[in-house]
């Protein structure tokens, strides 16, 4: 029996192990997938090591940047944006980093651009997921800006964001944990009322379904998307890197 699993912490919000022993079910596949909520990847290692049967794991916050130091090979997407979000362990125990995250949020954006518009984004927080967003805002020749909480070079701050820098960039993206499982009421400190119709306000985040960025974006007429979908792209796309 093959083993999957899924590193980060906390993990009780994490859709994945439900997704995928679903899949298995519906697949008639005698596979098992696992949670391995760890604070520190000195532990993954030993993870690999006890559970021999395991072959591919999910990477999720707040891991996905420092494990490329425990990948043997990364593709060169995943070098490229530097993170990781999806292993494959091989036969000998070498873990091979790969990211599906752009994949699943370029795909998710794309039916949601309209047609004729000079596209330009804001990205709010500078984590792993930021970096996949990032890479897939490229590929797709869509302009970007990041914001931060502290001065970073190359960032805009929360404090600098004025009417004008939000009139100037119709998609913003939040890639940070805040308004996520448990921490419901919690969102990126924006100037909500600049935003308008002309906006689309995309939240990576998917539990809860409709966090408070989303909320408030959706009351100034922004078309409004959860990462539900990207999500599910994502998985789909690490099944293909795993079977």
């Amino acid at each position: 029996m093959k083993t999957f699993g899924l590193i980060g912490f906390p993990l009780s919000h994490s859709f994945s192990a439900s997704y995928f022993t679903r899949k298995f079910h519906d697949l008639g596949l005698d596979y098992s997938y696992l949670n391995f909520p760890i604070q520190s990847l000195d532990r993954l290692q030993e993870i690999v090591t006890t559970n021999p049967s395991l072959v591919g794991l999910n990477v999720t916050i707040p891991h996905k940047i420092n494990v490329l130091d425990f990948c043997g090979l990364l593709t060169d997407e995943a070098n490229a944006i530097g993170a990781v979000n999806c292993i494959r362990i091989a036969s000998d125990g070498k873990l091979e980093g790969h990211n599906t995250d752009w994949i699943g949020f370029k795909q998710s954006l794309e039916k949601t651009l309209k047609k004729g518009v000079a596209n330009k984004a804001l990205v709010l927080g500078t984590g792993g997921s930021s970096l996949a967003i990032c890479y897939a805002l490229e590929r797709m020749g869509i302009p970007f800006q990041l914001v931060s909480r502290v001065g970073v070079k190359g960032c805009l701050t929360y404090s600098q964001l004025s009417k004008e820098v939000l009139q100037n960039h119709n998609i913003v993206v939040n890639t940070t944990p805040l308004g996520m499982f448990p921490n419901f009421e919690t969102c990126p400190n924006i100037p909500y009322q600049f935003l308008s119709k002309q906006h689309i306000c995309f939240d990576l985040i998917y539990n809860p379904e409709k966090t408070p960025f989303l909320s408030k974006a959706e009351q100034q007429g922004s078309t409004i998307k959860n990462g539900l979908e990207m999500l599910e792209i994502q998985a789909e796309e690490s099944w293909k890197i795993w079977k």
